[in-house]
């Protein structure tokens, strides 16, 4: 009875251990854009550096001006982007069914984290009078330090 007695004192040992790797790992992988982001403030709070890569600009084209601005007071209702710039009227060129196309369009920049480009591109896609919308995320290599700790302040962690 005493080797029956270890024998499942083992696998009771075994299965705890696995229960609590499993927690772990879950709540490893349900912190990590948290646990990411107060790592990029200690990176940039100690060294004086951009963690490249942790802001992007996402370049959204529309039909109109007035178009744009709801698709961008949308998106900062949300605080999803520290800031939307609108371009009014470019020249827009494209391939459309096999064949050039010439528009006038309105671009938009818009300025978040890097964490939050799906959200953006996910509002946008809700409200844009497009079928597919042009939502292009380009991530920010280098900047002004104090205007990525701003956008940091601006735009909320996950």
């Amino acid at each position: 009875m005493d080797g029956l007695s270890q024998r499942c004192q083992k696998e009771a040992a075994l299965r705890f251990l696995l229960i609590m790797s499993c927690l772990l790992l879950v709540l490893s992988v349900s912190l990590y854009p948290g646990l990411w982001a107060i790592g990029v403030r200690l990176h940039s709070a100690f060294t004086g550096s951009y963690v490249p890569g942790h802001h992007s600009v996402l370049l959204v084209n529309s039909p109109n001006e007035q178009a744009a601005k709801d698709i961008g007071r949308a998106i900062m209702e949300r605080r999803l982007a520290a800031s939307v710039n609108i371009l009014s009227r470019t020249a827009t060129m494209f391939y459309w069914k096999g064949e050039i196309q010439d528009a006038s369009e309105t671009l938009m920049l818009v300025k978040t984290k890097t964490s939050r480009v799906q959200q953006v591109t996910d509002c946008v896609r809700s409200i844009h009078p497009y079928a597919n919308p042009e939502v292009l995320s380009l991530t920010v290599q280098d900047g002004s330090l104090a205007y990525m700790r701003w956008m940091d302040e601006a735009v909320p962690d996950d």
